[in-house]
Formats: C-alpha cells, sequence, structure tokens
C-alpha cells in the first residue's frame, strides 16, 4: 500500500505524463471530459513480476486461433532509467498446431505504472523480429507508450527473420522503421531464419492475420494475470505492414479494439509484392524498357500538368485525384493520350543517354509508364471482389523502391544468359506463398494462367482489403488512416481505391462518423517529402519539407475516450509552415494569403 507522499508523487509524475498525451489538460480535466472515465491507475512493483504471478503457460482454450501450446519465459523487471518508469516484461512462444511451420515469438511490457490502456504494435517489412515495444507510436524520439501508462505487445508474427528483409529495408523514420528485437548488433539474421518459412500455409495465415488474433489473446490473459483486470481501452498502432495490420484487426476482429491506426498501410500485400515482377514483365521486350535515365521527364511531365491543379505552382501535387485522373488510362478519355507532349518524334530516341527534362520517350516506354500510373485489372476478381490493383499514382521519385531498375534480368528481351533473376522486397511472397519454388524466376507469372486459383487463395489469408468495417463502427472502434502520394514502397493507388470502396459500402456519412482517410500529398512511406526543385512552369525553386507533424495517438484516444472527433482537416506542420491535412476525396487547395498558413487553404474535392 503507498503512503501519501507515494501516492502524491506518482499522481504529479502520471499528470506530468498525461500532459504529454492530452496537451496542457491535466488527469482531473481528462476525466471530466469523458463518458467512458478510467478509474484510478494501478501501480506494480518487482514483487509482481514473477513466475509465480504469470505462469509459466497459457491455456491454449484461451487463445482464438488455432495453436498447440503457449508457453512463457520468466518474467524480467526493469528499474526506472531515465524518462522510462520500472517495468515488467515477459516473452512466450505459441507452438504452431503444424509441426512444420515456426512459433510465434511475443512479448508483453506491463509499465509499473498502468493507466488501463493497452497497445498492440504492428511489424514492418515481412515482419519476423517482435516490434520496440518501448518506444512512441511511430517507433521515433519522444514520449514512450510505456511512460503514458500504455500495456504494450508484439510479436514476430510467427517466422524468424531479420527485420529491414522485405517490405522494411530502407524505411524512413516514422513509417514504422525502428531498433527491433531479435537482431544483432550487424543486423545479422536470428538463428533459424531461412526463407523456407514461406512455403508454409499455417505461417502465412500468420502473418497474415493469425498471429494479431493470438497475440492479442496472449496479451489480454497476462495483463488480467499482472494487474487484476484486462484493459479498459485497448489500440492497435502500426506502420506498413503494421499499417496492414490494423486494417485486418478492424475487419476481421473489431470486438477487440476500441482504437485503430493506420500509417501507409500495405493495403492489398498479395498484389504489392507482385507489382514489381508485373513491370518486369511488361518491360521484357527491350522496347518497352524504361531507364533511370527518364526520371527527370517523367517526374517533370507529372509536373507540367499537374502542379497547377490545386491552384497553387509551387512545386507541390497537391490535386493527386484529379492528376491520378490525367494519367491513368482507367480513368482518362480513350482517345488521350496523357505523354503526347514527350513522344520521340517518329519514334525514335535521338540521346538515349539524355537525363534532363527535355528527354522524349518511344512509344514503348510510354506504354509501360501508362502500364505503371493505371490500375492493374486482373483476370479474375481476388479477396472481397477486388478487380483491379490500383498501382502507383503521379509523383516526384518515380524509380524510387525499384520501380526503375538500371538492369536486365533473366527472361528479359536482351539480358545475358547468365543474367540475375529479379528480386525486390516483396520478392519472397511471389516465390514462395505464390510459386510455392524458391528458386523459380518471378517473371514466368503469367496474369490468368495457372497460378489463378492460388492467387486468389493468398489474397483471402494477405490482403486487408474488406471495405465493410460495419462490425467495427458498431462496437464504437475509431480509425485514423494516413497515407502519401509519394509512397513507391506501399501503393497509394491501392490505398486511394480502398478508402473509395469503404464510402461506397458504408456511405460516407457512416464513415465520416467513425473513420479519417488522411493523405498527405507528395510525402513518402515515412509521410515526409518536400516540394520538388523545378515547378509546373519549369522554374528552379527552393525546397523544404512538406507540412507533415501530426499525433495520431492523440487524435485516436482523444475520439476513442473523450468522443472529440478530430476535425475532416487537420493541421500539420513543419517549422513555420502549415497546411490542412484533409480527408479523402479532399485534397488542400490553396485560396489566398501566405502561401505557408493552412489558413490560406481549403480542403476540397476536384
Amino acid at each position: 500500500m503507498m503512503n501519501g507522499n507515494m501516492r502524491k508523487a506518482t499522481q504529479f509524475l502520471l499528470t506530468i505524463s498525461l500532459s504529454c498525451l492530452f496537451g496542457s489538460t491535466t488527469w482531473s480535466e481528462a476525466q471530466t471530459r469523458t463518458s467512458k472515465t478510467p478509474p484510478e491507475n494501478k501501480v506494480i512493483t518487482e514483487a509482481d513480476c514473477t513466475a509465480a504471478k504469470l505462469g509459466s503457460t497459457i491455456p491454449i482454450s484461451a487463445i482464438g486461433e488455432p495453436v498447440s501450446g503457449v508457453t512463457l519465459n520468466a518474467p524480467v523487471w526493469n528499474a526506472a532509467a531515465g524518462a522510462n518508469p520500472g517495468y515488467c516484461s515477459v516473452k512466450g512462444a505459441m507452438a504452431p498446431v503444424d509441426p512444420n511451420a515456426k512459433p510465434i515469438n511475443f512479448q508483453v511490457v506491463f509499465p509499473a505504472t498502468w493507466s488501463r490502456r493497452a497497445a498492440q504494435l504492428g511489424g514492418g517489412g515481412m515482419n519476423g523480429s517482435i516490434p520496440m515495444l518501448l518506444g512512441g507510436v511511430d517507433m521515433g524520439p519522444g514520449t514512450s507508450l510505456i511512460q503514458l501508462g500504455f500495456a504494450t505487445y508484439g510479436s514476430d508474427s510467427g517466422h524468424q527473420m531479420a527485420f529491414g528483409m522485405g517490405f522494411g529495408r530502407g524505411m524512413a523514420r516514422g513509417s514504422g522503421a525502428g531498433p527491433q528485437e531479435g537482431m544483432s548488433q550487424g543486423g545479422a539474421p536470428p538463428a533459424g531464419s531461412g526463407d523456407d518459412w514461406a512455403l508454409n500455409d499455417e505461417a502465412m495465415k500468420n502473418l497474415g492475420y493469425m498471429q494479431l488474433k493470438k497475440t492479442h489473446d496472449a496479451a489480454m490473459v497476462l495483463i488480467e494475470r499482472i494487474y487484476g483486470e484486462k484493459p479498459r481501452f485497448n489500440y492497435f498502432f502500426g506502420s506498413s505492414q503494421g499499417g496492414r495490420e490494423a486494417l485486418t484487426v478492424a475487419q476481421r476482429y473489431p470486438a477487440d479494439y476500441d482504437g485503430v491506426a493506420a500509417n501507409v498501410p500495405i493495403v492489398n500485400f498479395s498484389t504489392l509484392m507482385l507489382a514489381p515482377e508485373l513491370i518486369r514483365i511488361q518491360e521484357k521486350p527491350l522496347a518497352n524498357y524504361v531507364p533511370p535515365a527518364k526520371v527527370n521527364a517523367i517526374r517533370g511531365e507529372f509536373m507540367r500538368q499537374c502542379d497547377k491543379l490545386d491552384g497553387l505552382i509551387d512545386g507541390i501535387i497537391n490535386n493527386y485525384a484529379a492528376c491520378r485522373a490525367i494519367f491513368d488510362r482507367a480513368e482518362s478519355p480513350r482517345n488521350s493520350n496523357p505523354w503526347s507532349a514527350k513522344r520521340c518524334p517518329n519514334n525514335v530516341d535521338p540521346n538515349p543517354g539524355d537525363t534532363s527534362a527535355n528527354a522524349c520517350l518511344t512509344d514503348g516506354q510510354i506504354a509501360t509508364l501508362n502500364f505503371v500510373y493505371s490500375r492493374y485489372p486482373f483476370a479474375t476478381p481476388l479477396a472481397n471482389g477486388v478487380k483491379s490493383f490500383g498501382m502507383w499514382v503521379p509523383n516526384t521519385d518515380p524509380s524510387g523502391s525499384g520501380l526503375m531498375v538500371p538492369a536486365r534480368y533473366r527472361g528479359q528481351e536482351g539480358a545475358a544468359d547468365n543474367a540475375p533473376i529479379h528480386t525486390h522486397m516483396g520478392a519472397l511472397g511471389v516465390t514462395g506463398f505464390l510459386m510455392k519454388d524458391l528458386k523459380a524466376n518471378p517473371l514466368d507469372y503469367v496474369e490468368g494462367g495457372p497460378l489463378n486459383a492460388r492467387r486468389k487463395e493468398i489474397s483471402l489469408i494477405l490482403d486487408s482489403t474488406n471495405p465493410d468495417l460495419s462490425a467495427f463502427y458498431k462496437r464504437g472502434g475509431k480509425l485514423i488512416v494516413a497515407i502519401g502520394t509519394n509512397d513507391t514502397l506501399a501503393s497509394p493507388g491501392a490505398q486511394l481505391d480502398y478508402y473509395q470502396s469503404v464510402i461506397k459500402k458504408m456511405g460516407r456519412k457512416k464513415v465520416n462518423a467513425f473513420a479519417r482517410f488522411f493523405v498527405l500529398p507528395q510525402t513518402g512511406h515515412g509521410l515526409s517529402g518536400t516540394n520538388y526543385s523545378v515547378d509546373g512552369e519549369g522554374k528552379s525553386i527552393p525546397t523544404a519539407p512538406i507540412p507533415n507533424a501530426f499525433s495520431r495517438l492523440n487524435l485516436l484516444v482523444d475520439w476513442v475516450e473523450k468522443n472529440v472527433a478530430p476535425s475532416m482537416s487537420v493541421t500539420v506542420t513543419a517549422g513555420k509552415r502549415s497546411l490542412p491535412m484533409c480527408s479523402y476525396p479532399a485534397y488542400p487547395k490553396y485560396v489566398s494569403g501566405s502561401v505557408d498558413a493552412a489558413t490560406s487553404y481549403v480542403c476540397a474535392e476536384r
């Protein structure tokens, strides 16, 4: 039992921590503003962090998806250090049903002062390691979730590999990248991290969705054991792969979460892994190959036609929807050609090495660009009736993440006999999940061919494209998603199409009542970016960061716990600059006034 001085000190520290969460609002004031007022915080000590209290196993009947056993390591107490409070940590493993599958390694962190909140954190890349549970929501600098009294939990999703392999490689801070458990100092894969897990269907189902429920259920058992009750509020935060996982829990396990936040989700996971191969297949004829030398010509043309569409020529394509409609052949008029001004005279490139914005494009290269920036139609619908993949939208980084490559690969015209097989960040999902042959050439894929049934099968497992979020809505759940149109790792086209599918299915009024679908134009996978150095009139201009800073934690907690809904237009900042971040389908349209002030823009629709 705490004495009076200890209780006052604890309340004082809690007030400071909560000021980071609620701004200048104190805990007492926050209590008066919510209809779901949490009771007084709970405190644990090292004496509670024992195997006697937490146990050594969890019954499989407590786990909502099939496992053959759950074992726990001895818990570890970590004393308070610096800004971090003391906390108890326990790791465990869930044995698969299929003996050839891998275990799910998971961890739960219990802060000494618990605010009766919990947060599941999503992974990154192809997963394979437990997420960093001691940091903030976006794994960047700032207040950690355990400082704010959240118990945190996550898993490696049922296989073991080095973080950074798969979609996580090269991700910017804030995109879900960050220190990951299970990695050695040099970044070598942990033991048992071969690619053969991708040949096992249980491992794929764990990655797709089952590990989320299994980890959640194990964490709820342990939280109840150590604190004596389950969380009053449970959240999910994720980016990239973790963003897809965030959408997955809202779609598949809506009763388990009060609030879900997803940044840059890889919505159509199964096709996103295949999409770079589809581009290389499109480029099999040498005439269709678009070399990196054409980058400036491509983004210059995007800027020439689209910079002005938001009312301001400033090197930023804010009106992403109107720009996409110009370059997507599924939307644009049948006989139009958005690349006509860049076509090489007589379809002959007089200077293939020209890297300037003045470089021309051949008919074959134009055909490939039409392919990359148009919706890709499937031979037959995939999961949830999805008929196409959104691909990419016009951006200022057209060669990013391997969308354009400097080499020819095995199976392409002009490639040497010993040319390498094409690989990229998601290729394991093509050779493993789809082809079931890790040595296969992914360029042998044929749309609608012998792999079509398998395509649909893995889509049902991996894709988070269900537009019906009615159960999550009826449960009172709140959802915040944010994407960037310059993202070359995820597919902004697929993300935008998912936004539209939810609105079509549920109606905008209902969607606005529980979800925000934010878009940050011309930002990448870390939701950061700059204006292009050459504006739509061809003038060189200085570059500066695009405003992008906002707290999805504050927005979501206020909405869930205090019923304070985020505006449809949230102000984001970068230094002294500000801009409205609009919820789809709106974009920031310049009206008048300082171009660096959010008040000079309105959220408009094209």
